[in-house]
C-alpha cells in the first residue's frame, strides 16, 4: 500500500465526499454507514485485512466531517434569514381569510410573506 494514498489521498477524498454526502443525505449516521460499507468492500477487494483499521478510521473521519457540516449548515441557515422563516422573504403580509364555519372574515397575521408557516 502506498503511504501517500493512505495518509493523504484517501482522507482528503473522504472529507470532500462526506461533505457532499451530508448535503444530499442530511444524516451523519447514514453518511458514516455508507462510507464504512464502501471501505469494507475496498478492504477485501483491493487491499489486505490490515486495511480494516484504516476503514474504521476513515469512517470516523467521515462521521465527524458530516456532523461538522451539519452544524455549520444549521448555523448558516439560522443566521442568514431576515425573518427566520427560511423562505427568503423579507416583507410581512396580513392574510385575510373567510372562516368556513361562520363565514366571517378573520385576520391571520403571521408576519411572513409566504405560506410556509415557519416564521418565528
Amino acid at each position: 500500500m502506498n503511504i501517500l494514498l493512505l495518509f493523504f489521498a484517501l482522507p482528503i477524498a473522504t472529507i470532500i465526499l462526506a461533505i457532499a454526502a451530508q448535503k444530499i443525505l442530511k444524516c451523519p449516521f447514514l453518511v458514516a454507514g455508507v462510507f464504512f460499507a464502501i471501505y469494507l468492500i475496498v478492504a477485501f477487494a483491493a487491499f489486505d485485512a490490515s486495511f480494516l483499521v484504516f476503514a474504521v478510521v476513515y469512517t470516523i473521519l467521515a462521521f465527524l466531517t458530516a456532523v461538522i457540516t451539519k452544524i455549520i449548515a444549521n448555523f448558516i441557515q439560522n443566521n442568514t434569514d431576515d425573518n427566520k422563516c427560511g423562505c427568503g422573504c423579507t416583507t410581512s403580509i396580513n392574510v385575510s381569510t373567510v372562516s368556513a364555519n361562520t363565514g366571517t372574515p378573520t385576520n391571520n397575521s403571521n408576519n411572513c410573506c409566504c405560506t410556509c408557516r415557519r416564521c418565528r
